[in-house]
């Protein structure tokens, strides 16, 4: 017989490691998981140097949060151990991330601390513990499937939806994750918090990147890659020079305000030549795009399609889009996406997830990062700026 988490053996005899971050989801996971009589065990991650965020709110990862960790495990009676992983977490999300604006990208450093710090590193040490299961917080779902693997699938609480996060989670990692809060809506994952008397019942939620006290990300670029601050050109679509600008890591694809010229018509950021350090800027229309290439693809659905056929899916393309009709086609072996009513502002670096059905805990198929374009180079009148993968 399965027990809750669908794990062949009886709760008492189930390690579950919960990744507790000092926030009100982890902690209700952590507290579901000792009432219903598993071996809990919970793990907090120290990430950055939190000295100048430990009083601040909407910062993850914080003294603060570390210690209202430790508080709601004194609560529930379970073991808690902080790890100190401050030197993974600057390679791998830092670094990358100041990296990927001095490139001319968006990046999402909450998808990079999933992949490469949460999901690998932390998942290596719960099997070190003996666990059976890591459990964390994301509004997220996992089922067993007819393969005996484990699906990804969106949450019954749309609003918390997390999935677009978890696209790079891996199938073998799928095997020991569990998300408890995937049937639950926030409201009720509160609720669960006071019935268990904890004191963050109602902290509020994080809003901000945990590594980013002041909430200035130019600050950490800049210091990380100052070649990213270096002025250069404002050029239009049809080549014309419109003006300076003070560095490709303060814009931002479909970016309207603050481009700092004034012109006749509305003016969108449509790309970002870095190499040039050029911002190129264009009316609305010059945003739509309709096939876009990945990399760093990760497959989570059943088969993929043979080369020169195609799958019905639905992609997002933003975490605040939802999911919209495509087609994914596999070209020499990497993937293409053709969106198949047109997006705006497709942003190189943000991840494009792809997913079975539109809506309603439909399933995650995997997904990738938008790849960066390859000819943004007005030099020519009357340059036309084009898609590529």
């Amino acid at each position: 017989m399965r027990n809750s988490l669908d794990i062949a053996k009886p709760p008492s005899a189930t390690r579950v490691v919960v990744a507790m971050s000092g926030g009100v989801d982890s902690s209700v996971v952590a507290g579901l998981m000792a009432e219903q009589g598993y071996d809990v065990v919970g793990v907090t991650l120290q990430l950055y140097d939190h000295g100048a965020a430990i009083h601040r709110k909407g910062a993850c990862c914080a003294g603060q949060d570390i210690h209202d960790a430790r508080r709601v495990a004194e609560r529930l009676g379970i073991p808690h151990y902080v790890l100190d992983y401050e030197e993974r977490f600057k390679a791998a999300v830092i670094d990358r991330f100041a990296q990927s604006y001095a490139d001319g990208e968006t990046p999402i450093p909450c998808i990079d601390c999933n992949r490469h710090v949460k999901f690998t590193d932390l998942l290596a040490t719960a099997r070190d513990l003996g666990a059976d299961a890591l459990a964390t917080g994301h509004y997220v779902a996992s089922r067993a499937l007819p393969s005996g693997r484990r699906g990804l699938y969106q949450p019954v609480d749309a609003d918390r939806d997390q999935s677009y996060f978890l696209f790079a989670t891996t199938p073998d990692q799928l095997d020991l994750l569990r998300f408890p809060l995937g049937g639950m809506t926030k409201p009720e994952t509160r609720e669960h918090a006071r019935r268990f008397g904890l004191a963050i019942a109602d902290k509020a939620d994080s809003q901000d990147i945990c590594f980013v006290p002041t909430g200035r990300y130019t600050s950490i670029v800049e210091k990380l890659k100052p070649e990213a601050a270096e002025a250069g050109e404002i050029v239009h679509v049809d080549g014309r020079v419109l003006g300076r600008h003070d560095g490709v890591m303060r814009f931002t694809v479909g970016q309207r305000r603050g481009i700092g010229i004034a012109a006749a018509e509305p003016l969108y950021v449509v790309g970002l030549d870095a190499a040039r350090r050029q911002v190129i800027v264009g009316p609305r229309e010059a945003l739509a795009t309709h096939r876009i290439g990945l990399r760093d693809f990760n497959w989570l659905g059943d088969a993929l399609p043979a080369e020169g056929e195609t799958l019905a899916c639905h992609a997002r393309v933003r975490s605040t889009r939802p999911p919209r009709p495509a087609l994914l086609r596999m070209v020499e072996g990497a993937p293409e996406i053709e969106l198949l009513d047109g997006e705006d502002g497709v942003a190189p670096g943000q991840a494009c997830v792809l997913y079975d059905g539109p809506a309603g805990a439909a399933r995650v198929l995997g997904g990738g990062f938008i790849r960066r374009r390859q000819d943004l180079r007005p030099a020519a009148a009357h340059t036309t700026l084009q898609a590529t993968i």
